[in-house]
């Protein structure tokens, strides 16, 4: 079965808010559920994995589209925002680590 075909599979069997690992470590697939007359859709979900593969955080960056994709790819590769995030961490106080787990099977990209 094709990657077009397994997402159409996805988008027509999962559960709202449904989300599903890629191979890819950090990427998940999210159903997201039909709003005001808009149809339900598949969106990427971006969110740093621990060493098992679990989600670090709640909620990543949701992207719904190549040009998504392209805004958030031109912001994370200017210079500015390593050198801001790194006197983020400077001035920062130091935060436990909180690690999520969920359990389901792998999207093969």
């Amino acid at each position: 079965m094709s990657v077009d075909e397994r997402l159409a599979q996805f988008l027509k069997d999962a559960k709202d808010w449904e989300k599903k690992a890629t191979n890819i470590p950090g990427l998940f697939l999210l159903k997201l559920p039909g709003l005001k007359g808009n149809p339900p859709t598949i969106v990427i979900e971006i969110n740093p994995v621990d060493a098992s593969g679990s989600p670090m955080k709640k909620r990543g960056v949701i992207v719904r589209s190549v040009a998504e994709l392209e805004w958030i790819r031109d912001i994370l590769s200017n210079p500015k925002a390593t050198e801001l995030a790194e006197k983020m961490d400077k001035i920062n106080p130091p935060k436990k680590e909180v690690t999520l787990r969920i359990t389901t099977d792998i999207f093969e990209v």
